[in-house]
C-alpha cells in the first residue's frame, strides 16, 4: 500500500542551484560518459544510470523509495512499448526482406535511380525517412532508414550516424503531429498557431541539413558537386513545411512535404547528373565501421548477379509501400477512434498516478502528475508494422512456421537493444516524476535576456533526456510559457523554440543511437556512433537557438514571430 498521500516535487534540494543543478545533471553525464568510453556495453550502461538515477531521485531529491521504484516500472512498459515494439517489428520485415533476396533487388532499383552514394543518402535518409517521420514517428525513421542504407552497401557508421543526422527538421511534425499535440495541451495554444510558429523556424533547417549531411559524408567539395540536388531536395521539403503548416494543417506536414521533396528530386534526376560519380559508401576519411559484419541481417540470400526486371523490382518494394500504407492509416485520428475505444487497455499505475505533485515554478499552480499506461496495443505503429510484415512474409511466400521462427530469432538478435530501450525510458520518466529534469530546466530559465538561445537549449535537452519532442514538449512547455511572459517574450514563440530546439537533441539521445545501432548490426559500438553525432548535435541545437534570439530581438526575424 502507498506509504504517502502525496508528494510534492522539490527542484532545489541543497538551497543552491548549481548545487542542485550538478545533481540532477549526474545520471545523463554518467550515462554519456560510459557510452561514449565505449568501454561499457549499451545495455549495462543504461541499467547503470538508471540506477544511479533511482539513487539521485531518492537521497539527493527526496523522492518516496516506493515511487521511485513505480516510475522505473512505469518507464520499463513505455521502452517495451511503444518504441521497442515499433523496432522489433521493422527488423522483423527487413529480415525478411533479406532473407528472400528482395531487398537486393531494392538496392538495384535505388542504383537505378542513381549509383551516386550522396543523392541516395538524400533520396533514403533524408526524404524517404521524413516520410516515416511523418506518418509513425518514435525510432521508425532512423529504424526503417538505417536498415536500407545498410542494404545499399553503407557502411554500418555511415548508415548510423546519416540516418540519425538526417532526422532531425522533420522531428518536430512527427507521428501525424503528436509533438505539436503534446505543447498544445500543457500550454492552452492553439495547435495550428504553434504549428504555424513552427512552420517559420524549422524550414531554414530544412535547407540547412541535406547539405549538412552530405558535407559530413563526402566533404566539402564532394557536397558542392551536388549542391543543386541538395538544394531541390531541401528547398522543396522547406517550401512545403512551411506552406502546409502555415496555411493547412500540423498533422500532415511531413507526409506532404516528405512526399514534394522525394518527387521534386526524382524528377530533377531524371535531366540532371552530377560530373562525378560518387560510389564509396563509406563516411570519408578514416571509417572505424568498414568491413564490420552486421548481425541483424539474417538468413542472407545470395546476391543477384542479374539485372532485375521490372516486376522484380516492383515486387520488391511492395513491403515497403504496403509499411507506408499501413503506418499512414494507423496514425490517423480516424483509425485510432475505431480501434482504441476497442481495443485500448488504460492502466493508472497504482501509487503513482495523481500521487506525485508539480509546483511552482515549473507549472503556474501546483497539480498532480497522471501516471497512466495507455496499452493501445492495435493502434501502436508497431502494431501495424507487425501487420505489414506478416502481409508481406506471406507475399514473398513464406510458410507461417518459418515466420514464427524467424520472429523468434529477431527478438534474440534484439534482446540487449530491447533492455537498452527499457532502461533509457525508465531513466527519462523516473528523471521526471522525481522533478530532476525540471530542475536542469530551471537553470536554463534563469539566463534573463538571452533565454531565447538557452530556451532552446532546453528543449535540445529534453529530447536528449527523454528521446522524445512530443515527452520534452510535455515536460517544458509549460515552463518556456511562463519564463517567456516574465521576460515579456512571446509565449509562443519559446514553446515554438522547444520544439525546434528538440529536434536536435533527437540524434543524441541515447535510444535513438541504440535504435541506430540495432537496425544497422552496429552492435557495442554505440560510443562511436554518439562520438559521431554529438558536436553535429550541439552545432545545429545553437545554429536554432541563434534563429530564436534573432526572432525575439531583431527586424526583420521578429516579424515572424506569432504572439498570443
Amino acid at each position: 500500500m502507498n506509504t504517502v498521500t502525496t508528494w510534492n516535487q522539490v527542484y532545489d534540494p541543497f538551497g543552491s542551484p548549481w548545487l542542485s543543478t550538478l545533481a540532477a545533471s549526474l545520471p545523463v553525464i554518467a550515462l554519456l560518459g560510459m557510452i561514449a568510453s565505449g568501454k561499457v556495453k549499451a545495455h549495462i550502461a543504461a541499467v547503470l544510470s538508471l540506477v544511479l538515477a533511482f539513487c539521485v531521485a531518492v537521497f539527493l531529491f527526496g523522492m518516496p523509495a516506493d515511487l521511485a521504484a513505480r516510475a522505473s516500472g512505469y518507464g520499463i512498459a513505455l521502452g517495451l512499448f511503444p518504441i521497442g515494439w515499433i523496432i522489433l517489428n521493422v527488423i522483423f520485415l527487413y529480415r525478411l526482406t533479406v532473407e528472400k533476396g528482395w531487398f537486393a533487388t531494392l538496392q538495384q532499383s535505388v542504383a537505378g535511380i542513381t549509383t551516386d552514394r550522396r543523392l541516395q543518402l538524400l533520396l533514403v535518409a533524408f526524404a524517404f525517412g521524413a516520410f516515416f517521420e511523418g506518418a509513425g514517428g518514435f525510432g521508425t525513421p532512423v529504424a526503417v532508414t538505417g536498415a536500407i542504407l545498410i542494404g545499399l552497401g553503407f557502411s554500418p557508421l555511415a548508415a548510423s550516424g546519416l540516418s540519425l543526422i538526417a532526422n532531425t527538421a522533420p522531428v518536430a511534425y512527427g507521428a501525424l503531429g503528436a509533438p505539436i499535440a503534446g505543447l498544445a495541451s500543457v500550454t492552452g495554444y492553439d495547435p495550428y498557431i504553434l504549428g504555424a510558429m513552427i512552420g517559420r523556424q524549422l524550414p531554414f533547417f530544412s535547407v540547412l541539413v541535406p547539405f549538412w549531411l552530405i558535407c559530413v559524408f563526402a566533404g566539402f567539395r564532394g557536397m558542392l558537386q551536388i549542391w543543386p540536388a541538395i538544394l531541390v531536395c531541401g528547398g522543396s521539403f522547406a517550401l512545403a513545411q512551411f506552406g502546409i503548416s502555415n496555411y493547412v494543417n500540423p498533422w500532415i506536414v511531413d507526409i506532404g512535404a516528405a512526399l514534394v521533396s522525394m518527387g521534386a528530386l526524382v524528377l530533377f534526376l531524371r535531366f540532371w547528373r552530377p560530373a562525378v560519380i560518387w560510389t564509396s559508401p563509406a563516411l570519408r576519411g578514416n571509417d572505424p565501421s568498414i568491413g564490420y559484419v552486421t548481425a541483424v541481417d539474417g538468413p542472407k540470400a545470395a546476391a543477384a548477379t542479374r539485372t532485375a526486371t521490372s516486376s522484380e523490382i516492383l515486387l520488391a518494394w511492395v513491403p515497403w509501400i504496403i509499411l507506408s500504407v499501413i503506418v499512414a492509416i494507423w496514425g490517423t485520428k480516424f483509425f485510432k477512434d475505431i480501434v482504441d475505444p476497442i481495443f485500448i487497455w488504460n492502466y493508472p499505475v497504482p501509487g503513482l498516478h495523481n500521487v506525485i505533485m508539480k509546483v511552482p515554478p515549473v507549472v503556474a499552480t501546483a497539480h498532480p502528475e497522471a501516471a497512466v499506461f495507455k496499452f493501445a496495443y492495435m493502434s501502436y505503429t508497431g502494431t501495424g508494422v507487425l501487420f505489414a510484415a506478416i502481409l508481406s512474409g506471406l507475399l514473398m511466400r513464406f510458410s507461417p512456421w518459418r515466420l514464427v521462427t524467424a520472429y523468434i530469432e529477431t527478438i534474440w538478435v534484439l534482446r540487449y537493444s530491447l533492455i537498452t530501450i527499457s532502461a533509457m525510458l525508465a531513466l527519462g520518466v523516473l528523471t521526471r516524476y522525481a522533478g530532476v529534469d525540471a530542475t536542469l530546466g530551471l537553470a536554463f530559465a534563469g539566463t534573463g535576456i538571452l533565454y531565447p538561445f538557452f530556451g532552446t537549449l532546453l528543449g535540445w535537452l529534453g529530447v536528449a533526456l527523454t528521446g522524445s519532442d512530443t515527452a520534452s514538449n510535455v515536460l517544458f512547455g509549460g515552463l518556456q510559457k511562463i519564463t517567456s511572459e516574465q521576460l515579456g517574450l512571446s509565449g509562443i514563440l519559446m514553446a515554438s523554440a522547444n520544439s525546434s530546439g528538440g529536434v536536435m537533441g533527437k540524434m543524441i539521445d541515447a535510444q535513438s543511437i541504440v535504435v541506430a545501432s540495432t537496425a544497422t548490426g552496429y552492435f557495442g559500438q554505440e560510443s562511436k556512433i554518439l562520438r559521431f553525432v554529438f558536436w553535429h548535435s550541439i552545432v545545429l541545437a545553437c545554429l536554432v537557438g541563434v534563429l530564436v534570439m534573432l526572432q525575439a530581438y531583431v527586424y526583420p526575424f521578429n516579424a515572424m514571430v506569432i504572439h498570443p
